[in-house]
């Protein structure tokens, strides 16, 4: 790492850790959904829901810090693009859980449960790799592992696309399932996009 004359502002890393733990409040709250029936869905869409917005006041909390802040421990442009991926992540995840109480879908359709075990080890990940900013040690195992995980997602999602497309859902159900999976899917992509900033950030300190 490079050596620094000057002080740096490390109230960045505790945020960035905060926002990644709701993050996996987040992705158990998807867990819950799966094995949850029609009647207690909306009390986790709820639990979602205020989850989203805590992760909403962790992003501008790092903002506030970003622009009021002389000395940053990395590039300002990284610190915005790592917190804007990281409260993509939790925008997505609530979406999804909010399209299935909205539509009323009585059974999400198999394959959903890997699409979100899958988005689980990647809240995991990026939660334990958070930590690590502060020395950019032990970084390269975590986004390598979340870019094979996202490979994952992207064979799960095209699954699942063949599925409901089988013949076996009508037109409207379709459509519904379709655009659930879909933002399951972003989710996948956006937790790439932070594995990837890390990445970046890494490259530019070593």
């Amino acid at each position: 790492m490079r050596f620094r004359l000057t002080p740096r502002e490390t109230s960045f890393y505790d945020m960035f850790a905060a926002s990644a733990d709701n993050i996996v409040t987040g992705s158990k709250l998807l867990m819950e959904l799966l094995g949850a029936d029609a009647s207690a869905r909306a009390e986790i869409a709820e639990r979602m829901r205020a989850a989203e917005h805590a992760g909403d006041d962790a992003t501008h909390a790092i903002f506030h810090q970003l622009n009021s802040s002389f000395i940053t421990p990395f590039d300002r442009e990284d610190i915005y693009t790592l917190a804007s991926s990281l409260d993509d992540i939790m925008d997505f995840m609530e979406e999804a859980v909010d399209l299935v109480v909205l539509y009323n879908v009585e059974e999400l359709p198999k394959g959903v449960e890997q699409q979100i075990e899958v988005l689980a080890r990647a809240a995991d990940l990026t939660a334990e790799a958070m930590p690590n900013l502060r020395t950019m040690e032990n970084l390269t195992e975590y986004w390598i592992e979340v870019n094979r995980l996202e490979n994952q997602a992207d064979q799960i999602h095209r699954k699942l696309l063949a599925h409901l497309f089988n013949g076996k859902y009508d037109a409207i159900e379709v459509l519904k399932l379709k655009q659930i999976v879909d933002v399951l899917e972003e989710a996948a992509d956006a937790f790439e996009h932070v594995a990837n900033t890390v990445e970046t950030i890494a490259v530019k300190e070593s």
